[in-house]
């Protein structure tokens, strides 16, 4: 609560988290002798309405954390707070993109971010990495990335080697979702949803105040909603998924193929479609509209009180957004479709941002990541 939402004092904490006075100034005293809580000075109180209250606070310098962001070109590296306000970054090209090549250029990276400050290496004890596929968070295994090219790999044991650090494994949108919720567009919500746009469609659900994994850890995928069973194949194996017909890598095939250029690149296929070309104008309306229907089944499912879509793909979102909206107005149901739906810009160091989230959370596994069965 006051990562999120402080500073707050003892009373406000327990009136928000349910807690008694008594268990709220007992769970905060080890906090505060540990450093990472402190107390503000007195705030003023009105005439009779008792003595003045000392608001708890979080020391963001107490402990830092490295985020890092793999994809299959390069990986990317921030330092964080305790916060997750970046103090540091860095980037190294990944030539090689094999599980051992990405550890032995992390640990170099690493390196480099952990001696940008004199108290970051004294002061780091985790590491947060964000990566595309499905992973076992708790087993700290990359199961599948088709993005990467990776299968079953044991990344957390294969970064703690080379670095010596703590490492938590996440998927790279649902550590971005994390960031959010705790410290972004998602603050002081109990059901919020994000979902990104680029060359895989992902998302991520909060329910109930907790990022919600499934049975099988792979709950929201809203990329791998069949909207057109007939539509094209997915890298997934299945036909007319969200992914395979609204990623960028989707609307580049489909546009190479109608005008015949097979070096078209993607700002290239976003300024025709901008000049009018009616291939290029059909191709991301049929994306928007797939996204669109989507992000409605989220909604209709789990009735988030926000919706941010953000991803590298958001650059062309003035392509997409009429048919986003237009389609999600006519499937949400109901009460639902008063759930705001909002364009969420963000860099490369914000995904090592949810990595950096994502190695905090670690820190309060009373918090973590629920899991839930059957129905949820």
């Amino acid at each position: 609560m006051l990562l999120a939402e402080g500073p707050l004092s003892r009373v406000e904490l327990a009136r928000r988290t349910g807690l008694s006075s008594t268990a709220v100034t007992k769970a905060a005293r080890p906090l505060i002798d540990d450093g990472y809580l402190y107390e503000l000075p007195p705030e003023r109180t009105a005439p009779g309405a008792g003595r003045p209250v000392n608001p708890l606070a979080v020391a963001p310098d107490r402990e830092y954390f490295i985020g890092l962001k793999i994809s299959s070109d390069q990986v990317f590296g921030a330092v964080c707070d305790l916060r997750a306000g970046i103090r540091a970054t860095a980037v190294r090209p990944l030539d090689d993109c094999t599980p051992e090549a990405a550890a032995a250029l992390t640990a170099g990276l690493v390196g480099e971010l952990l001696d940008a400050e004199p108290a970051f290496r004294s002061r780091t004890r985790h590491i947060g990495v964000a990566v595309n596929g499905d992973v076992d968070r708790d087993g700290g295994r990359l199961r599948h990335s088709g993005l990467l090219g990776w299968r079953d790999v044991p990344l957390a044991e294969l970064l703690t080697a080379a670095t010596g650090l703590a490492v938590t494994v996440e998927n790279d949108v649902r550590a971005l979702t994390v960031a959010e919720h705790w410290f972004g567009e998602g603050i002081g919500t109990e059901y919020f949803a994000l979902v990104t746009i680029g060359a895989g469609i992902g998302s991520a659900l909060v329910v109930n105040g907790q990022l919600l994994r499934g049975a099988h850890g792979v709950a929201g995928e809203v990329g791998h909603l069949c909207v057109d069973p007939s539509g094209p194949r997915c890298r997934c194996g299945a036909r007319g998924c969200v992914e395979a017909i609204a990623s960028t890598d989707a609307i580049l095939a489909e546009v190479r193929q109608a005008t015949g250029n097979p070096h078209l690149t993607f700002g290239e296929v976003a300024d025709l479609a901008r000049g009018d070309h009616p291939a290029a104008r059909e191709a991301f309306a049929r994306a928007g509209h797939a996204i669109g229907v989507g992000i409605s089944a989220l909604v209709n499912l789990v009735g988030p009180e926000r919706v941010v879509v953000s991803g590298e793909g958001v650059d062309a979102y003035d392509l997409l957004s009429r048919h986003i909206q237009d389609a999600y107005a006519a499937h949400a149901f109901g009460a639902a479709s008063r759930c705001p739906l909002s364009l969420r810009p963000l860099p490369w160091e914000d995904w090592a941002r949810g990595g950096a989230a994502v190695a905090i959370q670690a820190l309060f596994p009373q918090y973590a990541v629920t899991t839930t069965t059957g129905a949820g």
